[in-house]
């Protein structure tokens, strides 16, 4: 498995481990929605790769470090990142099955889609640049 997918994993892993135990039962849970990474490709250039994540409860643009030592916001920072020809506002995020990322708030809640396909079209229509 190459590292790109390897973090992939690791993405969905600590959000599936989040809705089930930080989330669960929660009305704010979109139950025909699951965690999604949607994608992703990476930017060497930078050591990052960048995507979506589609959760029941969030969907989110995601810089997500592919090695250590990458310079990520720190939690709770703020600063516009570059995605094709539009800029949007990341904030520094940490989970410590993780380690630090960048995201972008799309969507929350997730109510309005109707279905998992739904809410992976509308992620991938973000991403198009």
């Amino acid at each position: 498995m190459n590292l790109l997918a390897q973090r992939i994993l690791t993405l969905e892993q600590c959000f599936r481990t989040i809705e089930r135990e930080r989330l669960r039962g929660l009305p704010m849970l979109n139950p025909v929605l699951s965690v999604q990474a949607v994608d992703f490709e990476a930017e060497p250039a930078h050591g990052l790769a960048l995507g979506a994540l589609v959760t029941p409860w969030f969907m989110n643009l995601v810089r997500l470090p592919l090695v250590a030592g990458v310079e990520m916001l720190a939690l709770g920072d703020t600063a516009p990142r570059t995605l094709g020809p539009c800029a949007f506002d990341f904030i520094g995020a940490h989970e410590p099955a993780l380690g630090p990322f960048e995201a972008c708030s799309l969507f929350s809640p997730m109510h309005e889609f109707a279905d998992q396909d739904a809410a992976v079209a509308t992620a991938r229509a973000a991403l198009e640049h």
